[in-house]
């Protein structure tokens, strides 16, 4: 569904991703590791069009997206959960849905999808008229995800959904992720858990310095001796 190739990202003068290339099949779960500053967040900015590679080609459903606006590509098919929610504090939730609609041109699946979100997402149903910044950092959290679901993506970025969360808001994030690929949506996601992360993901990515490190089947990377000793705290 997705291919990245050899993408190189700069902030100025300094570059923060180097040659990197990542494949999302269709229908799975990828994951982006790495610590603090290693590129993530870049890279999911770089595949959104908020930051426009050096050099390099993105291809979405085997149609080049390199160097669009976000907006277009949001229309066809990607939308990104951002590091920080990022949700409107100063309009209520159900605006903060409405405007995930945005781009949209079907407006009354648009109606019924904004059904499915709140079922699926109780706790939104419940405060559809509350102001988005007075909600709890969790419930912050499902409403950036279920803003982004509202444009309708076939493959959703997930950037740190889980950061600064509750160990139990965690679970259920996580749980939330499942639920949201087991519906059919391709899912990429960056995660500094990194044990929850290889749980929930078929594939991959280790980030280090701007370049990928690793890669393989998740599986197998959690048993892989670097990724224990850096990332999982064992020996």
């Amino acid at each position: 569904m997705l291919e990245v190739r050899g993408i190189e990202a700069y902030y100025g003068n300094i570059p923060a991703l180097r040659e990197i290339s990542i494949d999302v099949p269709a229908g799975g779960v990828v994951a982006i590791i790495g610590a603090n500053g290693a590129g993530k967040t870049t890279l999911m900015k770089t595949i959104a069009g908020v930051l426009r590679p050096r050099c390099g080609t993105i291809s979405f459903l085997g149609e080049e997206i390199t160097g669009l606006p976000s907006h277009k590509i949001v229309r066809r098919g990607v939308a990104m959960v951002p590091e920080g929610r990022a949700i409107l504090s100063r309009m209520t939730v159900r605006e903060n849905l409405e405007m995930g609609a945005f781009t949209r041109r079907d407006a009354k699946k648009a109606l019924l999808d904004m059904d499915r979100v709140m079922e699926r997402f109780p706790v939104l149903k419940e405060r559809a008229g509350q102001l988005g910044g007075s909600l709890s950092g969790g419930e912050q959290q499902m409403l950036a995800i279920a803003r982004a679901l509202m444009s309708a993506p076939k493959l959703l970025l997930l950037d740190e959904p889980t950061l600064g969360l509750a160990p139990l808001v965690v679970a259920d994030i996580f749980a939330i992720v499942r639920e949201i690929n087991a519906t059919g949506t391709t899912i990429l996601l960056v995660e500094q858990n990194v044990k929850q992360a290889l749980k929930v993901s078929s594939y991959a990515y280790v980030l280090e310095t701007g370049k990928i490190a690793l890669a393989g089947p998740s599986r197998e990377l959690s048993q892989e001796p670097r990724i224990k000793a850096s990332y999982l705290g064992q020996g």
